[in-house]
């Protein structure tokens, strides 16, 4: 079973892996994943009673965090950040008093009072829970680090320097929080598809219920400016849908009788009567949201590495500082300016501004893109499409439209059009293909299935069935072939359908598919950024398949390709790569999973309300656009700039003041100011990700 806990108030990037890892320890739990963008903690587990456990791990660690799980009650009380910010104050007056009375040499006691009171003040929270981890077996975490430095500046007499150091810590601890739940918060607004209510129409009355509530065949009434709840088809009323936030298309489309809607969708005006088709759970808008929230599940490199670093980095940099205040003074002697100096450096040594800032800007990217109709299934596709290298692109539904038209029907001799348009209605009937759709629609009949039988797919080739009193055989010139049908092929652009009855070729149909407009844009812009080869492949005829190459500008082209041998073109694609360059898969996301599913980034067009195509692909684009995956690529390269902005800043930042700090020049001050300073500047550089999906 699969339970979520939200985590509210975890400002700890270090404490969330920490707990991460021990909620992965407890028995029963086969997996744990804890989002700090989000504060969500997903675990999967064999055991009924594993809340307890899991929350007891959580409060170990940080006991101030509320636990809520989804769907269940609060355990612990909200603490009040008004009571944090009334200490910062009264604990930086007692500390500037402090120094006032330090000027009168007579009020030296008093000094010393006044820096001790407000150090208590300041630093009662981060003594106690340094003392609390250190019972438990746990050092070398931010609270550890900031006591033991003040407590030695204390023990060597630089009492101002000790408090203000506890104060500099509280008021970044303070804004870092801040800075922190700003980001949060506006990721969850760029996420906020979730309808507040559903107006259940019953009999005579509409009554405002809860939208898990609401069930497949339910009838509900949506009023101008009110979210679309749950997905359904309109059954009176018609309206402008505001679909910014499933596709990040701001020009609303119209929608009437008959028409399918989907949750999350905004009704710009009208009034909707909507007959549900679908679950709150299954319901489109909720399926974005699970997608984005559980993509922090899965890591991107850079994230793991970052991680598993910090882990490493702390301890290394605690035992530096006790070498540098133990080593020389044993040569040089003034114990107390090198102890100083270890204790400067144990300052600068806490990872936050890494652990914090690269979680929140791979999940800003995520959040960002997901707002412009594109959806990333986890960090490390975001950061695999940064290096994209070969995009393969299939044809009908990715750069056409998928929209097919008969544009010829050629006879055979001793054929009619009427003959040839019956057999081939009669051979398409069962199938959902485009191809098919359009003969049924120019042949403009009903046709009586229950005539026909023997229906048989023939993969890659075409379809054969019997009517009663022929079998007709309807595909491409392979299958004619194949069935000892002679047949003239013909030579025009086009997909060419072949229609054989009683082993007679009764003539050919031609159909044809239009380009996307913005395909050729796609695949220009595309070169420019620097992917190296486009490749389409394709099940259609080689003339038409390079036709549309040729219009499109595109590298390649592989035609008349059956669905294994589209996965075997595949294959000798991935070799051409270069080491870090990968190879992304554009397809519908239905015909294409195997493709898809081989592919370094498998991309899936169209996915607006498709379950396929979200389950198949690494990237959704949720719109029929090719230029989305240009789009996509731009916020992936994006969100790496600033994730390696942030890893040098603060690898930067915090190795020019190691240095400084073992060499006697910075001072405490500046030392808390590479740590909470850095972390603060970081955070905020990894909010502009967001600014993207806002665009």
């Amino acid at each position: 079973m699969t339970r979520k806990y939200i985590l509210k108030y975890l400002g700890c990037a270090s404490c969330a892996d920490k707990i991460e890892r021990a909620v992965n320890r407890l028995e029963g739990v086969k997996s744990a994943n804890l989002n700090f963008a989000t504060s969500t903690l997903t675990v999967e587990t064999t055991r009924e009673d594993s809340t307890a456990a899991i929350k007891s791990v959580v409060y170990s660690y940080e006991p101030d965090v509320l636990v809520i799980e989804k769907g269940g009650e609060t355990t612990k009380t909200d603490s009040s950040e008004r009571t944090r910010l009334i200490r910062l104050i009264i604990g930086a007056a007692t500390f500037a008093a402090g120094i006032l009375s330090g000027r009168f040499a007579d009020w030296s006691h008093i000094t010393t009072a006044l820096f001790v009171i407000s150090y208590l003040v300041l630093g009662a929270d981060v003594i106690w829970k340094a003392l609390r981890n250190i019972l438990r077996g746990r050092v070398f975490d931010e609270n550890f680090l900031i006591a033991i430095a003040t407590i030695g500046a204390f023990a060597i007499g630089e009492h101002a320097e000790a408090v203000a150091v506890m104060l500099f810590y509280g008021v970044g601890k303070f804004f870092e929080e801040r800075a922190v739940g700003k980001s949060k918060k506006s990721i969850a607004k760029l996420m906020d598809i979730r309808p507040d209510f559903a107006r259940i129409k019953n009999e005579n009355q509409l009554i405002e219920v809860d939208p898990e509530t609401v069930e497949i065949g339910d009838i509900i009434v949506v009023k101008a400016g009110e979210k679309i709840p749950l997905d359904g088809i309109i059954l009176d009323g018609q309206a402008l849908l505001d679909t910014a936030a499933l596709t990040g298309e701001s020009v609303p489309r119209s929608a009437r009788v008959d028409d399918t809607v989907l949750s999350g969708c905004v009704n710009k005006d009208g009034l909707l009567t909507i007959q549900i088709t679908k679950p709150y759970g299954q319901s489109t808008a909720q399926r974005i949201i699970d997608l984005v929230e559980n993509a922090a599940n899965k890591k991107a490199p850079t994230e793991k590495f970052i991680t598993k670093f910090a882990r490493y980095y702390t301890p290394v940099v605690v035992i530096l500082a006790a070498l540098i205040a133990i080593i020389p003074p044993l040569f040089w002697g003034d114990w107390s300016q090198w102890i100083h100096r270890g204790l400067i450096f144990l300052v600068i040594s806490c990872p936050c501004a890494l652990v914090i800032s690269i979680p929140l800007g791979f999940f800003g990217g995520i959040g960002g893109a997901a707002r412009r109709g594109i959806l990333f299934k986890g960090g490390n596709y975001l950061q695999a499409l940064n290096n994209l290298e070969i995009a393969v692109f299939d044809k009908t539904g990715t750069l056409t439209k998928g929209a097919f038209e008969v544009t010829k029907v050629e006879p055979a001799t001793g054929f009619t059009k009427e003959d040839l348009l019956e057999a081939a209605a009669k051979a398409e009937v069962f199938s959902n293909h485009p191809i098919a759709a359009s003969i049924i629609r120019e042949y403009g009949k009903d046709v009586d299935k229950s005539a026909l039988s023997e229906y048989k797919e023939i993969a890659g080739h075409g379809i054969s069935v019997n009517d009663g009193c022929a079998e007709i055989i309807a595909g491409n010139i392979k299958l004619m072939r194949q069935m000892s049908i002679e047949a003239e092929e013909i030579e025009t652009l086009g997909t060419k359908v072949y229609v054989g009855i009683s082993n007679k070729c009764a003539g050919c149909i031609i159909i044809s598919d239009e380009i996307k407009k913005d395909s050729r844009e796609a695949i220009a812009t595309l070169k420019s950024m620097g992917v190296t080869k486009t490749v389409m492949l394709s099940g259609d005829n080689y003339p038409t398949a390079e036709a549309v190459c040729r219009e499109l500008g595109i590298d390649e082209v592989y035609a008349e390709l059956l669905p294994e041998q589209k996965v075997e073109k595949l294959e000798l694609l991935t070799k051409e790569k270069h080491l870090k360059g990968k190879l992304a898969f554009i397809g519908d996301g239905i015909n294409d999973a195997p493709v898809l599913a081989m592919a370094d980034i498998g991309v899936a067009m169209g996915g607006l309300g498709s379950d396929a195509a979200i389950e198949a692909a690494d990237v959704v684009l949720m719109t029929d656009e090719p230029s989305k995956l240009a789009e996509a690529v731009s916020i992936a390269r994006f969100t790496n700039r600033i994730v390696w902005q942030n890893i040098i800043f603060a690898l930067g930042v915090k190795g020019l003041f190691l240095i400084l700090g073992a060499f006697g020049v910075a001072s405490m001050w500046e030392a808390v100011f590479a740590d909470v300073g850095v972390t603060v500047l970081a955070v905020f550089n990894a909010m502009r990700v967001l600014r993207m999906g806002r665009q």
